[in-house]
């Protein structure tokens, strides 16, 4: 399986919210709201022979600059496990990916807060996806 089809996979499913951007590379300037998408780790060999191969993923969502005034409310949106900004709706919206997965999972959210890229500073969350592929 291509980690790249994995990556677009998660960036095409996570571009059904209105509004957010997503990228497979971490921008040098990003424009917020912005899911970014990073490989974590790789498991091989968790089936027999070769079967499945288990892709864990972060995807840090910059919801906006930390000073605006709505900025905890836009990632408390995203952050929901419903709704049309769930960041976990979106992702499990094609458990395939598009065809390049068995399945897909958001587990887990952490670092809530305040990120600091370059000069400025903007609130965050990380969603942990595992990804279950060949």
């Amino acid at each position: 399986m291509s980690i790249a089809n994995l990556r677009n996979g998660l960036a095409t499913n996570l571009a059904t919210i209105s509004g957010l951007r997503t990228s497979v590379d971490i921008p040098e300037n990003p424009s917020p709201p912005i899911a970014i998408i990073a490989l974590e780790t790789v498991s091989y060999d968790e089936a027999f022979q070769r079967g499945m191969t288990i892709y864990r993923f972060t995807i840090t969502l910059l919801a906006s600059r930390a000073s605006e005034r709505r900025a905890q409310a836009k990632l408390d949106e995203y952050t929901s496990d419903e709704g049309a900004s769930s960041v976990k709706s979106a992702i499990e919206s094609d458990k395939s990916l598009g065809g390049s997965a068995y399945d897909v999972r958001v587990t887990e959210m952490s670092n809530y807060g305040t990120v600091s890229l370059g000069e400025v500073m903007y609130l965050a969350a990380d969603y942990a996806v595992t990804v279950y592929a060949d």
